[in-house]
């Protein structure tokens, strides 16, 4: 099967932003740019499970680099997330791989008539994002996202 993905980043679910960033700069590791705050109202046809939730999502987003990798860590500030639900079930840890696409709408297609479930989604002016029910080998969640340039 062919498909044009490119590795992105691991996101790490936490349940705390500054104490993840003082570990990871207490071994030397980078932290880049500015800590982001993910609002849902911000989103176009924001959806969680498919639906639209009733409240607002908030996360806290910040990127670690190793080299050439990124960490995205995300804590869950208000509101439904499957980081939210990650750290319920099974504490701090790796909840998704990212991947950079270029035709999100296609690659969505592809993966929905799989019967693989799209639980966290949205869109901007700069892209979109969706996460994938990928859990079952593995338990991690697949991500792909699309930056218009």
């Amino acid at each position: 099967m062919e498909n044009n993905w490119k590795f992105h980043h691991v996101g790490v679910a936490i349940r705390d932003m500054d104490k993840a960033i003082e570990y990871y700069q207490s071994l030397g590791i980078g932290v880049c740019g500015s800590e982001t705050l993910f609002n849902s109202s911000d989103i176009a046809d924001f959806k969680v499970n498919g639906k639209t939730p009733d409240t607002i999502v908030k996360l806290r987003i910040r990127y670690v680099q190793i080299g050439p990798f990124q960490l995205e860590l995300v804590q869950p500030v208000e509101g439904e997330s499957p980081q939210k639900e990650f750290l319920n079930s099974r504490g701090d840890g790796i909840n998704h791989i990212a991947f950079r696409v270029d035709n999100l709408d296609k690659e969505t297609d592809k993966l929905v008539k799989k019967g693989i479930k799209v639980i966290f989604s949205g869109k901007r002016q700069t892209g979109g994002f969706a996460y994938f029910d990928t859990r079952k080998v593995g338990n991690v969640i697949v991500e792909l996202m699309q930056r218009r340039e």
